[in-house]
């Protein structure tokens, strides 16, 4: 320690930086003289705890705070960076680096809780032995003596039983951290890792929820008003008693002015300095939540739900905030066009995926998240029905031996079935004859896409639903191309984007990156797009599909552009759908009960689905130009076996 007194270090109010550097020359001042028994009792307690130091064998090794990592709040964004959401366990903590802490804030908790903290080696013998003489007469422990070196072992080892054995302990843990870590280190783990109240912890959380700004641009009276809750956050805290907290406020500036850490004028200018209070933010609800629940599922899946509560996450998904409004808000005006339709208790799902990078757009799970957080978009495995039949066609186109133009037969026709026989039935009851798959699919027969089916193999067309990401279970049974399965509005929308997409898929995400908070990638969703699918086959199911919309079932989805779709209607009408693409945005929507009951005798997805698509995509497309399909005549047809 320098051998310069108490006089000679002059106080450097201005300085930056962080540490010794920026309190160089900061000097103690004499607060009175204390009573020679204090002194004396001091020199022995301080004597005695570095013995205690040598003999206390049983306490935390204090050596693991060498690569300890706190628990971070994990941050959600939009695609923009807007912030959508936190997520964080019992500490919502965000880890600021010393040198980007405003330096008033750094010298008012100084001031406030170890104005030695810079020349003690982890306990300050003028502190602990005023303690020692103030506990004694007390008859019990009334005050600490804490350095912030003994607050950081206490925190982060020991039980907050008030005890004078858990004082020694401090002191001996305080002693030992001082040896393995510098000055600065112990400053910031400290900084970061104290509690500020409404659940912050550390000084970044603590002041974009007091003041709605970062910790490195509090000014000193916020400085101030900050290092005064330390002892009693709730207590003093702003949002619940200014005139306790502006009290508070006041003792740690007349600290620092006694330090000379501050001029006269600037505790003046500080007193009288408006503070503009934030508000609490633990614990908010999500601006987007059917897309942060989603994010925050795939994120517990990849890295574990720890990581994900404690591990300072910055995840960027791939949605736009007022494209995802725009979408939930649609699904909410037809859910009431609908029930004045005749659907009572309808819940609708949309995903909007873009097909050139397998990009969500848009994922909306329900009517309204405030009533029902179960996310359908992701979690409701519904039989699709008819939307099944372009996989088995694109399996046939894949062959070869089949094009859109294909004459198949819409003639009655019976399969052994266990110890029965299936014998398949159009939804009007009737048998169109001889037709193209193109006009097959175009009126939605059942008959003719089984037949399909058998033809090329029920296991082939599982295989195309597997390669398109579809992972629900599904067997190879002869009703399977009538949709007889649960899938997700997710599956549907990232399968379809991949035929939009001409077979070029990449994995379909909601997820655009995600960083530590040091800004270390730990995940990066670039699209990587693998040709999975037969081009021409791909590009021929699209053709098909348009017809669906320029002339058959889905007419009612047409819009003012190319595009290809297809409607799906369950038995009993308790399921609904269309699917439709254009080359720069595949959509699904999905209408149902959650109690998997009739939704309205008649109800189909042209009739009651197409529409919500045509509006949502007419919305979503105001601004992008138009683009055609490519023709199957571009790409090389695959030869027949």
């Amino acid at each position: 320690m320098s051998s310069r007194t108490f006089e000679d270090k002059q106080p450097q109010p201005r300085a930056s930086g962080s540490g010794f550097e920026f309190l160089k020359g900061v000097g103690q001042v004499a607060g009175g003289t204390l009573l020679s028994a204090t002194m004396l009792t001091s020199s022995i307690v301080a004597g005695g705890l570095v013995g205690l130091a040598v003999s206390f064998r049983n306490l935390p090794d204090v050596r693991q705070l060498r690569s300890f990592l706190p628990s971070e709040t994990t941050y959600i964004y939009d695609i923009k960076g807007k912030l959508l959401t936190s997520i964080h366990g019992e500490a919502n903590r965000e880890v600021m680096p010393l040198d980007r802490i405003s330096p008033d804030l750094k010298r008012a908790v100084l001031a406030s809780e170890d104005s030695d903290f810079y020349y003690h080696h982890g306990i300050n013998p003028k502190g602990v032995g005023r303690a020692v003489v103030t506990n004694w007469s007390a008859g019990g422990v009334r005050e600490g003596g804490s350095t912030i070196s003994m607050q950081l072992v206490k925190n982060l080892f020991l039980s907050h039983k008030r005890a004078f054995t858990r004082k020694i302990a401090e002191a001996v843990l305080a002693i030992r951290l001082e040896q393995i870590l510098t000055k600065d280190q112990i400053l910031e783990m400290y900084l970061n890792q104290v509690y500020w109240g409404h659940n912050n912890y550390g000084v970044q959380t603590a002041a974009r929820s007091y003041f709605n700004k970062s910790a490195e641009y509090l000014n000193l009276a916020e400085s101030a008003m900050m290092a005064g809750l330390i002892q009693a956050p709730e207590d003093y805290s702003p949002f619940i008693h200014m005139n306790k907290a502006k009290e508070q406020q006041k003792i740690v500036l007349g600290r620092m002015k006694e330090l000379n850490w501050i001029t006269q004028e600037e505790y003046d200018n500080a007193l009288k300095q408006p503070i503009k209070l934030g508000k609490i933010r633990s614990f908010q609800g999500s601006a987007l939540p059917y897309v942060t629940n989603a994010v925050a599922h795939e994120i517990a899946k990849k890295f574990g739900r720890e990581a994900l509560l404690k591990g300072g996450m910055r995840i960027q998904t791939t949605v736009d905030t007022n494209f995802q409004n725009m979408a939930e808000d649609t699904v909410k005006n037809w859910h009431d066009i609908l029930r004045g339709q005749g659907l009572s208790r309808n819940q609708i799902a949309l995903v909007a995926i873009d097909p050139r990078t397998h990009f969500v757009k848009a994922l909306v799970g329900g009517v309204d998240s405030k009533t029902s957080e179960f996310n359908r978009a992701t979690q409701a495995l519904r039989q699709p029905g008819s939307a099944f039949k372009p996989f088995v066609y694109y399996t046939a186109f894949a062959t070869g031996k089949y094009g859109p133009d294909t004459t198949v037969y819409d003639t009655p026709v019976g399969y052994r079935d266990g110890d029965g026989w299936y014998y398949p039935r159009n939804y009007d009851g009737g048998y169109g004859g001889a037709m193209s798959i193109r006009t097959a699919l175009m009126q939605s027969r059942n008959v003719p896409v089984i037949k399909v089916g058998k033809a090329v193999g029920m296991n082939k067309v599982v295989e195309t639903c597997r390669t398109l990401g579809i992972l629900s279970p599904m067997e190879p049974v002869t009703s399977l191309p009538l949709g007889a399965i649960g899938v997700t509005p997710l599956e549907m929308a990232g399968a379809y984007a991949t035929f939009a997409n001409y077979g070029w898929q990449s994995p379909t995400t909601i997820i655009a990156r995600v960083t530590d908070s040091s800004g270390n990638v730990l995940l990066d969703n670039t699209p990587k797009p693998v040709q999975v699918l037969d081009p021409w086959a791909s590009a021929a199911i699209v053709d098909t599909m348009r017809s669906v919309i320029n002339g058959g079932t889905g007419k009612n989805a047409a819009i003012d552009r190319p595009a290809a779709g297809k409607t799906g209607t369950t038995s009993s009408e308790k399921d609904i759908w269309f699917v439709g693409t254009v080359p720069q945005l595949t959509t699904a929507v999905w209408v149902g009960r959650d109690d998997n009951r009739t939704l309205a005798s008649g109800a189909t997805g042209g009739t009651m689905v197409a529409p919500i698509w045509r509006n949502f995509m007419m919305k979503a497309l105001k601004d992008v130009p138009v683009e055609k399909f490519k023709s199957p005549y571009q790409f090389p047809r695959p030869k027949s076996n």
